[in-house]
This record gives structure tokens, sequence and C-alpha cells, in this order.
């Protein structure tokens, strides 16, 4: 078995962001830009910022955003500043028509405070901004009439990379796994929290100078007591490097951070911390057991994230409903919470409770056996299966501790996922 501070070498290399693509892409829509605001035909790279996660490098990889700042000329924001009413809503309309003339087949569209580009493989979010000479940017809301708001996205990018720096790259290597951690097990936690977070942690700590892979796991267990001891009331947090508030309308990641530290810090042998590092991360986390597990039965288990991006962005909770003729309804999770072995011959109603997405959506379950009898019955199933269904039926059929997911797909990604635990006891 490898030591654990290969698994998270490994673990650190394999989601590493590559701009692959996404730099391609940019560049095209920065030469669009460049040429009819600045008249300059082939230049796809002035004016142009990486900002949000990818430029402060704390990005994963295979990430769906990619947000960017286009630099405009003075004039254009006298021309949308002297409108009587919602000038900022003027131009992100004409911007978004000047990238219609190149992309006139990808939907385009103005939100709020950005330009969405909607690409096959990720979305681009650009800002058009206005450069101050204090190296901030102005940029347009459209909301409540229109107003210009102030971003700071440098002193943020700066801040990281002192952190990163200081801390020898276990900076920005934790930011990631926590990116990770929240999608695997559905959390709404924005990257900018996240990085803030995580900066906080890092300063008080001497940014873990005199650490290296072998320290991860303890490094881990700071970060989630950290987090689990967060005022879940508090609405937002002060972004590092530019003071900025960064809000959280759903801070339900603190209790799960929680069971994170938990789970942690119950595991003593190496390969209990490696099961615990798995749950936390998912396949992504190396771990030889875990590849070696199918070699008696068919691997039949899907991943989500082997057929869209994840980035969890909206809340989600599934429940299940046990029933049984003659006998009063239960819900599994109530039945869980009280300790109520769910025995054989039931029928389960998996529902969705609440799901916060925006329509349009699509609904896909996954319902995955444990245990013994499903190796020896040969169906530990755990395939995706789109269903457009706010509820999926099933039967207890066997024991052993089987879950079911449920995950919403809108754009190509998914934006929101839950768990339920299905232990099945014996007769």
């Amino acid at each position: 078995m490898m030591s654990l501070a290969k698994n998270f070498s490994g673990f650190i290399k394999d989601i590493c962001f590559d701009l692959g693509d996404i730099e391609t892409t940019c560049g095209e829509i920065t030469k669009k830009l460049n040429s009819f605001y600045y008249g300059l035909s082939s230049d796809s790279d002035s004016h142009l910022y990486y900002v949000g996660s990818i430029g402060r490098q704390t990005a994963v990889k295979n990430t769906s955003d990619v947000d960017i700042i286009f630099n405009l000329p003075r004039e254009v924001y006298e021309k949308y500043d002297s409108y009587e009413t919602n000038g900022q809503s003027a131009l992100l309309q004409d911007v978004k028509e000047v990238l219609k003339e190149r992309y006139s087949k990808t939907q385009i569209r103005g939100d709020g405070q950005v330009v969405v580009i909607e690409f096959d493989k990720f979305t681009v979010e650009l800002v058009p901004a206005f450069l101050l000479q204090d190296n901030t940017f102005v940029y347009p809301d459209t909301h409540d009439g229109g107003s210009w708001k102030i971003t700071d996205p440098f002193s943020e990018q700066k801040a990281t990379a002192y952190g990163n720096d200081k801390s020898n790259g276990i900076f920005v290597d934790v930011c990631r796994m926590i990116r990770i951690w929240k999608n695997e097990i559905g959390a709404i936690f924005g990257g900018l929290l996240i990085d803030t977070l995580c900066y906080k942690l890092f300063n008080t700590n001497d940014f873990y100078q005199k650490c290296g892979f072998e320290d991860y796991y303890s490094i881990l267990i700071d970060v989630f007591e950290y987090l689990k001891d967060l005022n879940k009331e508090q609405t937002y947090w002060f972004a590092l490097g530019s003071n900025q508030k960064v809000y959280s309308k759903d801070n339900t990641f603190i209790s799960k951070a929680g069971k994170a530290y938990n789970s942690l810090t119950s595991a003593s042998t190496t390969e209990e911390k490696l099961d615990v590092l798995y749950e936390l991360f998912g396949k992504r986390f190396p771990h030889e057991n875990k590849r070696n597990m199918y070699s008696d039965y068919n691997n039949t288990e899907e991943f989500i994230e082997d057929k869209f991006p994840v980035d969890i962005r909206y809340g989600l909770s599934i429940d299940c409903t046990v029933s049984q003729n003659g006998f009063r309804e239960f819900s599994l999770r109530k039945m869980l919470l009280q300790k109520i072995i769910l025995r054989h011959n039931k029928q389960l109603t998996f529902s969705i409770e609440r799901c916060d997405v925006p329509k349009p959506y699509d609904i896909y379950w996954k319902v995955r056996n444990v245990g013994p009898i499903a190796k020896q019955k040969n169906m530990i199933r755990g395939q995706i299966v789109k269903t457009n269904k706010d509820t999926h039926n099933e039967h207890t059929n066997f024991q052993g501790p089987h879950f079911v997911e449920c995950y919403i797909v809108k754009n190509s990604v998914c934006v929101a996922k839950d768990r339920i635990e299905v232990p099945i006891g014996s007769c």
C-alpha cells in the first residue's frame, strides 16, 4: 500500500486545473471585443483578465464556469453612465450583440452583472468593466434600475499568491481539495468563500511552512475543525485581500464539515484513513483497495463526474417514504435518526423534497447496492439513469449498506446533488 503522502501527491496532481481549450476560446472572445472596441483586429490577449477561481489559481480540473473581465475604454463608460435609466443593462445587451456576431449559434445572454456564453464544455461569464487607477474595476449591475459596482480581484489574487508562497504550495492544494469535497458531498460553498476561510486558518497557523504531503491529513483535520465551528447564522465574511463582503445564503457546509471532521478524527490505521479520504473526495482520491474491489463481480457503478462537470451551486434535498401493506408510512431519514432498523420487503419511494435549481433541468438517479450479499448476487448496480422524475421507486430486497443519490443537471453541468443511506438490516 502506498503511503498517505504518495496518495495526496497523486490526488493533487490529478485535480490540478489546466486552461486547455478555455484559453483558446477566451482568446477568440477577446479578439472580437478588441476589434470592436479598440480597433485591434488580431489581438487576443489585451484587456482580458481571468478572475474568480481561475484567476486566483485555485480552480480544479473540469471547472465548468470561467470568469473573465474585459476592460472597456473609458468613453464606453461615459456613454452608458449618461443614460437616464439602466445604462448598465444596455451595456450588457450591446456587448452580447457584439459577441453574437462571432458566436451566432451559441446561447448568449445578459444576466445581472455578466454576459453569459454557454459553450458545450464550459460556460464563460464575462464582466464588461472599466479599470481604475487603483487597479480596481467598475462594473455594471442591472438590478433595481441599474448601478455601478466596484470589484477588486487583483487584491484577492495577490493574497492567494502570498498564501501559496508562504505555505510552499499547500494553501492552493487545500483550497482545491475543499472544492472537490464540496462537490462530492453536495454542499453549496462558493469558491471565493472557500479561499477566504482557508486563508484565515492558514494565516493563524503560520501557513504550515514546515509541512509536506505527509502532513496533509492533519491539515485537513484542522480545516474541517475550523469550518465546523463557524457561526451558521453568519451571512457574509470579508474576502481575502480585497476585504469585500462574500455572502453565503446556505451554510449547510458547516454541519457537513463537522461530519468530515468526525470521520477524519475517528480513523486510526492507514487503511481507515484511506477509506475516509475516499469517502470525502470520491474516486479521484487514490485507493488501491477500492480500485481492486470489483475483481469478483461486474463493476457496473457509474460516477457523475465522468458524465458531467460537477459544480454544486444549488440546494437539493431528497427523502424516502418507507411503506408496506397494513403498516403506516415512515420517513427513512427519521428512521435513521431514531436508529430504527430498515427490514426486508418494504416499498421505498425516494422523492425530491427541495430543489433550488431554476427550471429547466434534468433529473438523474443512482441506486448503489453495497455489502457481501450484493457481491454474491452480482448486483451492485450503481448506474446513473436519467428519468426527469421527482420520485424513484425501489424495494428492500437484501441486507447491506446501500445508498441512493439524485443529481440535477442544468446546461450540461451537475449543479445539485444529494444522497441518502439505505441500510437494510437482516430479517
